[in-house]
């Protein structure tokens, strides 16, 4: 007996060591991703003035990828299913309407329109606080089921739409084209001023969330068993929700909607780190992010040359990857 679990200890031993290879494989590989978007195809001439462009833009994609990529796993865990991404709470399409309403009623020569940190904080709070309170009310009224919050939010994604759809049949064409370049995930014009901003308010969240997600490997054993272990499992989820919604709301506020990022790099930490240990799967989640995003955008600006923003491309790698997962789930 004494044997069996010295060998049961020396082989947990051995995983957790290949748990930490692994995300220091990742973490030297989003380094070197890093590494070469910074300094790849620099004149050095003008270093200073090539760096004031990538350094920020850089920044941005690792703060994007950590929201998404933690942010999915959370919400995977908590609705207890490996298909979905937090799109489906309807942040997405909720900033897409903000941005067509102040254009369509305000013009998109407004000054919430152009300035870009007025526009930020614009979505933040509409996004934050509907969120909030929307979910938060549903959370109660449906009794903590999280599979009526998924099916509300999918509803009214298809609600905003629909409404950005008609405001965009009867919009002026010129406000049109000027607005379309903000529906589209675009690291191409950063600006600076919002990182601060996006660092402050992912520090507070994660601050506040802190002993909720010290309990996610509890979550992932279901409502029974956590509440069996101490913990108050209603409040719990609802805490955590809301921390991925404005994880979401955020990412989406900086850089604007990119769907499918969560669900890849989600099930690719699940694939490679195959654990219930959340420590690894949320660090591996959002270094896979990171690298998706540095090197899609080395794609875009070496290869494609601006004509396409990197958004296309992940939302085509990430619905055959969505297929893959449908057919490889039916095949268990």
């Amino acid at each position: 007996m004494a044997e069996y679990e010295l060998k049961r200890i020396k082989n947990k031993a051995n995983t957790l060591n290949q748990y930490n290879s692994k995300l220091m494989a990742l973490a030297l590989l989003s380094l070197l991703a890093s590494i070469i978007y910074l300094f790849y195809s620099v004149d050095m001439k003008y270093f200073e003035y090539a760096m004031s462009l990538r350094a920020p833009k850089l920044v941005v994609m690792l703060l994007v990828a950590f929201c998404i990529g933690s942010a999915s796993m959370v919400f995977q865990s908590i609705i207890n299913t490996t298909i979905v991404t937090p799109c489906l709470l309807g942040m997405n399409a909720l900033y897409g309407l903000i941005h067509t309403l102040l254009v369509f009623v305000l013009g998109s020569s407004s000054l919430l329109v152009r300035n870009a940190n007025i526009a930020f904080l614009i979505d933040v709070s509409i996004m934050g606080v509907t969120a909030s309170f929307i979910y938060n009310y549903l959370f109660k009224k449906t009794k903590h089921n999280v599979l009526y919050i998924l099916l509300t939010g999918t509803i009214m994604a298809t609600l905003f739409t629909s409404i950005q759809s008609s405001l965009v049949r009867t919009m002026d064409p010129n406000e049109y084209d000027s607005l379309l370049s903000s529906l589209f995930a675009n690291f191409s014009n950063i600006n600076t001023g919002i990182i601060a901003i996006s660092i402050l308010l992912m520090t507070a969240v994660l601050f506040t969330l802190r002993k909720e997600l010290k309990l996610m490997d509890i979550i992932t054993l279901g409502k029974d068993q956590a509440v069996n272990l101490g913990v108050d499992y209603d409040k719990t989820i609802r805490k955590l929700l809301l921390g991925v919604v404005l994880f979401i709301a955020i990412a989406t506020a900086m850089v604007g909607p990119i769907s499918f990022l969560g669900l890849i790099v989600a099930n690719l930490s699940r694939q490679l780190f195959k654990t219930y240990r959340h420590q690894y799967l949320i660090l591996g989640s959002a270094l896979i992010g990171m690298v998706v995003l540095i090197g899609g955008q080395i794609i875009v600006e070496h290869i494609a040359a601006f004509s396409l923003p990197i958004s296309v491309f992940i939302t085509i790698g990430g619905g055959i990857y969505f297929l893959y997962l449908l057919i490889l789930e039916r095949r268990i």
